[in-house]
């Protein structure tokens, strides 16, 4: 197929995605604003992190209703293991618990379970608890719900590309050969579409080293709400908000339109 057809392919796919106005497919979001969300109350942070781990079953509930097919959470970064130990042990408990108590109910809604992410530094009862609820959902064929836990990008990234490297060392690819759908396929999101939507707490405009390579064309929302105050209703605006976005992927507005 000549790069002239797969322009024009291109430009009507993303003319038909415009037009469908459709429900995100994939929903990132970057849970920020539990410690703050506390202190402002005069609380622990752990206080806010147990109120999050309530937001996050609304939210899953919500995006089911909605359509929603992935929802990726940013629980926990590589960095964020420089917090206290007594933070960490905190928000390791409220993880088990969260998957002890929700186990059942993420069955009974069709929510399979994942994680992407480091598995090496998780305590081996928590990760054995996640393992456990990651096999009992694996059924599961409505929501597909991705922890990013212990997870950064850069640690992403930086993995795929060893992959890679050891490949072409070893005589198995061609380096020439390598390109970005090679590349998507080594890293931990491999078979899950890039996000349609990157939704942000608590007010800050970055993304802190989460999911750099598939965000690449993803529509981002930025909210000044706390994690554990962000409503169902909160998020039926931003998804609303997306379906009035124009998504371009580096056309022109008038390729879009068809002028």
């Amino acid at each position: 197929m000549n790069s002239g057809k797969d322009a024009q392919l291109v430009t009507m796919s993303i003319k038909m995605e415009n037009k469908e106005n459709h429900t995100p497919q994939h929903v990132a979001i970057i849970m920020d604003g539990n410690g703050r969300w506390a202190q402002a109350r005069g609380e622990d942070r752990s206080v806010g992190h147990a109120e999050g781990v309530r937001t996050v079953r609304k939210i899953v509930e919500e995006a089911t209703r909605a359509g929603v097919k992935y929802l990726t959470l940013y629980t926990l970064s590589t960095e964020n293991w420089n917090r206290p130990k007594e933070e960490i042990a905190s928000l390791m408990g409220l993880i088990v618990q969260a998957i002890e108590r929700e186990t059942a109910d993420l069955i009974k809604n069709h929510v399979r379970l994942t994680m992407i992410g480091d598995k090496s530094p998780i305590p081996p009862f928590a990760l054995e608890k996640l393992e456990q609820c990651i096999a009992d959902t694996s059924h599961c064929d409505g929501l597909t719900l991705i922890l990013a836990l212990s997870y950064s990008s850069r640690w992403e990234i930086t993995a795929a590309a060893r992959q890679l490297a050891a490949k072409a060392a070893a005589g198995e690819i061609d380096p020439d050969g390598i390109d970005g759908s090679m590349f998507s396929s080594c890293l931990t999101t491999a078979g899950i579409p890039d996000p349609d939507l990157l939704i942000r707490t608590g007010g800050d405009f970055r993304v802190s080293n989460f999911l750099l390579w598939q965000i690449a064309y993803s529509e981002i929302i930025v909210t000044s709400t706390y994690w554990p105050a962000y409503s169902p209703e909160e998020f039926r605006e931003n998804l609303e908000e997306f379906k009035n976005r124009q998504r371009r992927f580096g056309l022109t507005t008038e390729q879009i339109l068809g002028q």
